[in-house]
């Protein structure tokens, strides 16, 4: 069994390598934008993306908006147990996220989803809808990448398809989203960069 734990922590140490640095400044920029321009965030995911989504909203609501002198509008879409299982019966499951965001997103806001197939038929509908309806789209991927890689706008790829390992990354992406700001409150700055 040490061996294996030993190889397990191995190859997460490198699919937090493969995490690309300046794609991650990237987002924090555009994060530093959609705070300054008071935009909503939109974040989802299934499994334990859903559960990365909950967590990264809270963080981002919470944790980085209380060291700040603005607050970020953030919202996971998997949070509403009651919507999700009527949108899921009364349409079709690839339907839980895109009618949701028919109801609270306006063009210019920010869509991320966490996956880690890159393909989930839900995730994908709603990047279709968020693109024709001028969202800006985040993709966090496994290796496998998908077609959610073919349709945001931006991709950050956890170069591994093992799920605990990318789900793992993918949290790691998002603290560092949410701890950029903390640690570095001037970024709330209403200054264009």
């Amino acid at each position: 069994m040490r061996e294996w734990i030993a190889g397990y922590v191995a190859a997460q140490k490198a699919a937090l390598d493969s995490i690309p640095v300046d794609a991650v400044d990237t987002l924090v920029q555009r994060f530093q934008q959609a705070l300054r321009e008071d935009r909503q965030i939109f974040v989802f995911g299934n499994g334990g993306s859903a559960a990365n989504a909950s967590h990264f909203a809270t963080d981002l609501g919470k944790g980085s908006s209380d060291r700040l002198n603005r607050r970020f509008r953030v919202l996971s879409l998997n949070d509403n147990v009651s919507w999700m299982t009527a949108l899921g019966n009364d349409y079709a499951y690839e339907d839980l996220f895109v009618r949701q965001l028919m109801n609270y997103a306006r063009a210019g806001d920010l869509v991320l989803t966490l996956s880690v197939s890159g393909n989930s038929p839900n995730l994908v509908k709603a990047l279709e809808w968020s693109r024709k309806n001028s969202l800006h789209t985040i993709a966090l991927v496994g290796a496998k990448r998908g077609r959610m890689a073919d349709l945001a706008h931006q991709v950050i790829v956890v170069n591994d398809t093992h799920y605990g390992r990318v789900e793992d990354a993918q949290m790691g992406i998002c603290h560092m989203l949410c701890y950029a700001f903390m640690e570095n409150p001037e970024l709330a700055s209403t200054t264009p960069v």
